[in-house]
């Protein structure tokens, strides 16, 4: 009796029947191994490899109304650049002429639905029925560039943007010497530094184009607000005295495509923009420096001067 599991092939088997035991009663008894062999491929077997780290569960992000707000502000402007049924439909809703006046042009906020046919929250404020049109200017000149102004240093790290440009100077200058020696350690040295140097500026841009979606939305509806003003005041409030002689308001400066009015309200808002600016960042910078105790910067001496 043979000790393989295989059945014995009977008499009447064939040759072929028998090659085919004969086959399998070889496998099986090549597949018996010892203990010993056994333990020999347990240890000359790879290392199972080790876990990884566990995964970080998902954080869902939170809602913002900050970046909400910018978002919205700049879809809002770029779609009143682009619709001027909508960039006069917002002005109109501020107010352009009198409730109840005659005499003036209400066909531009004539529109259902739109208060320019009543006096508005900011007409009622700043607009002096039209009868002084510069100080209206100067009024809401003034406004959009401290609310602008205000934003911009809201969204801005002072410090931040003055580490990163003395950085960026300072590595230029690192890194133009390198590729002068023309060592390449030297340059793929500066990689790491490079990379970290463009993420602060990136941040940086993140935060300015913050600033400017709120600035891009007044600047486009208190520009359309003064014109749309302007546009329904009568002859004799449009045309002022400009050093001497009457100019109409809502006439063209020469051969230019630009309205006169256009041009005094830009020499309000530039200036009176960067003086908010330079307040608002001064504050700001002395506030820092109190909350960080940080020393006083000492004035810088002035050129001595002999005396004879």
């Amino acid at each position: 009796m043979s000790g393989s599991g295989a059945p014995l092939p009977t008499s009447g088997a064939s040759e072929d029947e028998a090659r085919a035991w004969e086959a399998e009663a070889q496998g099986e008894e090549g597949t018996d191994e010892s203990p010993a062999t056994t333990e020999a491929a347990e240890e000359t077997a790879p290392p199972l490899p080790e876990a990884g780290p566990p995964r970080k569960p998902y954080v869902r992000p939170q809602f913002k109304f900050s970046t909400f707000l910018y978002v919205f502000l700049g879809m809002l402007g770029l779609w009143m650049l682009i619709d001027t049924t909508a960039r006069n439909g917002i002005a109109c809703a501020l107010g352009t002429y009198p409730a109840g006046a005659t005499g003036f042009n209400t066909s531009f906020c004539h529109t259902p639905g739109i208060s320019g046919s009543q006096t508005g929250p900011l007409y009622y404020l700043i607009g002096f029925g039209s009868n002084y049109i510069l100080l209206t200017m100067a009024f809401v000149g003034a406004i959009e560039m401290f609310i602008t102004a205000l934003a911009y240093n809201y969204t801005t790290d002072w410090v931040k943007q003055a580490r990163v440009q003395k950085w960026s100077a300072a590595f230029r200058k690192v890194q133009m010497e390198a590729i002068r020696s023309g060592k390449k350690d030297r340059i793929a040295a500066l990689k790491p530094h490079q990379e970290r140097l463009t993420r602060l500026s990136g941040e940086i841009s993140i935060e300015q184009f913050k600033g400017m979606a709120i600035t891009y939305f007044l600047l486009i509806l208190f520009y359309t607000w003064v014109g749309l003003v302007i546009a329904a005041a009568s002859t004799a409030q449009q045309t002022i005295n400009l050093g001497g002689t009457m100019i109409d308001l809502y006439a063209h400066v020469g051969t230019l495509p630009i309205p006169w009015w256009f041009v005094i309200f830009s020499l309000y808002t530039v200036p009176t923009s960067m003086i908010f600016r330079r307040i608002l960042k001064n504050y700001w910078l002395r506030r820092y420096a109190e909350r960080n105790d940080l020393p006083p910067i000492p004035p810088v001496p002035g050129p001595s001067r002999s005396t004879s």
